[in-house]
């Protein structure tokens, strides 16, 4: 998972995504069943598997892999392969921010990661059916994952596109294609009123691409 920056909200911020799909959003968000919310009954972040696992066997659990990719200027713990991050510099997707990392007690959680789909909202439009290896990959998707201010991370939830969406303006079509592709590619469906937020939002940019892995 040792990659480059290249998630399409990076497209926003200059930088380009690894693929471009053939498929717009709007088509793939079309293949996508649209049904209402499943009861959360059930649902446990342990569901998911540990809160960050190791699921490439690379050395580094996800979140470290994550900020890797991430942030920039990286400093890192001696005696770990330069897999846990110590400090480093997010340009947070979402609001456009710079955010110096320190890790720390009091400090990490200026940085978190994001589920971009949530998992209580994965959970209850399909993912409690999946087994526990699937959720787990899904957890730990990096399709699925930004580094982001851990205020704003914290302010979304498990909210879906009806009911938040970065305050970064320029980055709201990419961050839906992204909502759209991870649900596709784990055959979670969209509430009717997630997909009219969606249709609404890629309609002011379109034949925006789906994003690929």
């Amino acid at each position: 998972m040792r990659i480059s920056v290249l998630l399409v909200l990076g497209v926003a911020m200059g930088q380009a995504p690894l693929e471009a799909s053939t498929k717009t959003a709007v088509a793939v968000l079309e293949t996508l069943a649209v049904k209402g919310r499943a009861p959360k009954t059930g649902y446990e972040r342990s569901q998911f598997g540990p809160t960050w696992s190791d699921v490439d066997r690379n050395g580094c659990d996800t979140r470290n892999d994550i900020l890797y990719r991430d942030l920039t200027s990286k400093t890192f713990k001696s005696g770990t392969q330069n897999c846990v991050v110590l400090s480093g510099i997010l340009i947070d997707p979402y609001s456009g921010e710079k955010i110096s990392f320190l890790r720390g007690v009091a400090t990490s959680s200026d940085v978190q990661i994001d589920h971009v789909v949530a998992l209580s909202n994965a959970w209850q439009t399909g993912a409690f059916k999946l087994s526990y290896d699937k959720r787990l990959a899904f957890a730990n998707d990096p399709m699925n994952l930004l580094a982001v201010k851990g205020r704003l991370n914290s302010q979304k939830g498990d909210g879906d596109a009806a009911t938040w969406l970065p305050p970064r303006k320029d980055i709201r079509c990419a961050y839906v294609a992204q909502q759209i592709v991870v649900k596709a590619k784990y055959k979670l469906w969209v509430t009717p009123a997630e997909k009219a937020a969606m249709v609404a939002l890629l309609a002011k940019c379109p034949g925006f691409k789906a994003p690929t892995n």
